[in-house]
């Protein structure tokens, strides 16, 4: 597959967490891609199970671990699976204040999506937080919408933005990335939900990578914020890019439906037909799928919580953010 250069996830919903954060490490830098990781703070009407404590906890180590080495971090969005904020919250985000984020951004340079275009309130607000926050710590920090930045033999190419979702999307804009390395090329293509938009799909067939990390359509959302016609387009333009590309790993707001693989049949028939690969993190890792989120419900009902937990659980949101759950320490 990728010859001069290693992509490893780091979290994933394949591992527990939502996230997309992944570290790669070629000849000339260690670059860290989204930063972040979170839980759902409620789904099905229910807090994260203490599994889903235990899997933030891990990926937590793993991005600290990763933040230690690298000399690059990125942030496509401001979305905070997506990038670490500077605040305590221990229901979500499994973040003290300013230390967390401080371990990661110290020291680096920070290569981060456009703070005031092409980005809707909620992110703006969040970057300019950012920004006076951890951007004393950094090393520098850059805009990097539409730039190539050279380290080496190793070039780092930020696209335009591209829609979160479909076209004119609510949710605003983020950033895909390209790494390349002599032959080797790897898409990282956060949060783009399959493609739903044609201008994000037609961007993306213009590459030519071996390696692709693609965040899938929120199938969960069907009916509610999404429709069934943007799923199947999504779905279909996912479909293409795998008959393109020969290794996909498939990740984020697809694997938040329990029935995702019987409603993406199409793609693993298109990898079928090519010969071609499509995987979540976890089994790039040859690791086990832990789908936490999507079988919240079920954890309850085959793991119920200890007593103090249910306790816990019953605190108001901001109380819960602010004090940590009783799951243990790793």
């Amino acid at each position: 597959m990728l010859k001069r250069f290693r992509v490893t996830p780091l979290a994933a919903e394949s591992l527990g967490t939502r996230s997309m954060c992944t570290y790669v490490e070629t000849p000339d830098v260690r670059i860290l891609l989204d930063a972040g990781v979170s839980l759902c703070p409620k789904r099905f009407g229910l807090a994260p199970h203490p599994e889903e404590f235990k899997a933030i906890m891990e990926s937590r180590g793993r991005i600290a671990e990763a933040a230690a080495k690298a000399d690059v971090v990125t942030i496509s969005h401001y979305h905070h699976d997506h990038y670490t904020p500077s605040f305590e919250d221990w229901l979500c985000n499994w973040t003290s204040r300013d230390a967390t984020a401080k371990q990661i951004y110290e020291g680096k340079t920070v290569l981060m999506k456009n703070t005031r275009e092409q980005i809707n309130y909620s992110q703006r607000e969040r970057a300019w937080i950012f920004q006076k926050t951890m951007g004393k710590y950094a090393e520098r920090m850059e805009v990097a919408d539409d730039r190539t930045f050279r380290f080496g033999g190793t070039l780092l190419k930020f696209h335009k933005p591209v829609f979160h979702g479909s076209e004119n999307s609510g949710l605003g804009w983020v950033l895909m990335t390209t790494v390349t390395c002599d032959d080797d090329k790897f898409l990282f293509a956060p949060d783009v939900q399959g493609p739903m938009a044609e201008t994000t799909f037609k961007m993306i067939m213009k590459e030519d990578a071996q390696l692709v990390i693609i965040g899938g359509p929120p199938l969960y959302l069907e009916g509610t914020k999404v429709t069934a016609d943007e799923n199947r387009r999504a779905l279909g333009n996912l479909s293409a890019i795998i008959k393109k590309m020969p290794h996909v790993i498939l990740e984020h707001h697809i694997l938040r439906d329990k029935d995702w693989q019987e409603k993406a049949t199409g793609a693993f028939y298109a990898a079928y037909a090519t010969g071609h690969t499509v995987q979540t993190a976890a089994e790039y890792l040859h690791k086990n799928n832990r789908f936490l989120e999507a079988n919240r419900k079920m954890l309850y009902d085959t793991d119920p919580p200890s007593k103090d937990f249910e306790a816990w659980a019953r605190l108001g949101e901001d109380a819960k953010r602010l004090t940590k759950p009783p799951v243990g320490t790793l």
